[in-house]
């Protein structure tokens, strides 16, 4: 396709797409290693994401950065992005899917969702004329029926993670320095 996929090429004007729920495997893998039990069991989301990317790569062949979720969570991947483009990244909160279990879990633990180590997801930058393609390719797809747009990338603040919160401030979201899940593989 000639075009060139990397953290590097994300671009203002980006639109930041995640392909299901954040924090799932960490809050089950922690769940267990400590014998929390929750009214709800939390479930991995570990998965393979072959099918999930050629999907999303047919829709959005523009596609311009594309990183899992794992190590470091959501907020060290978006960051990493945000560093390697010097683009800023802003991202409404109110939108990043959470089953209510993790976040239950993760509220009672003092953990943030963007944290948690993930397995089974990715996100992608995509130009903005090719973000609702992208959004409907990884919803058709099993493992992204709860994929969401959840900001952008911008001019401003380049190489800064920025999240919108729900009582309509804002913050800085870093890479947290350790792990608040223990290495397990």
């Amino acid at each position: 396709s000639g075009v060139r996929i990397g953290p590097q090429q994300a671009r203002p004007g980006d639109i930041v797409l995640i392909s299901g729920t954040l924090g799932d495997h960490g809050m089950a893998i922690l769940s267990v290693r400590e014998g929390l039990e929750f009214e709800t069991v939390i479930l991995s989301d570990c998965a393979p994401l072959h099918g999930l990317v050629e999907a999303l790569r047919e829709a959005a062949p523009g596609l311009h950065a594309l990183r899992d979720a794992t190590r470091g969570g959501a907020a060290a991947a978006l960051n990493e992005i945000a560093q390697a483009a010097g683009v800023g990244v802003v991202i409404d909160e109110r939108k990043v899917p959470v089953n209510p279990a993790t976040a239950a879990a993760c509220e009672l633990l003092g953990m943030d969702p963007l944290h948690v180590a993930n397995e089974g997801k990715l996100i992608a930058f995509v130009p903005r004329d090719q973000a609702e393609a992208a959004l409907a390719a990884l919803r058709l797809h099993p493992l992204g029926a709860q994929a969401a747009i959840i900001g952008e990338a911008v001019e401003a603040h380049p190489g800064v993670l920025v999240g919108r919160t729900g009582i309509g401030g804002s913050r800085v979201i870093d890479t947290q320095v350790g792990e608040q899940l223990p290495r397990i593989c």
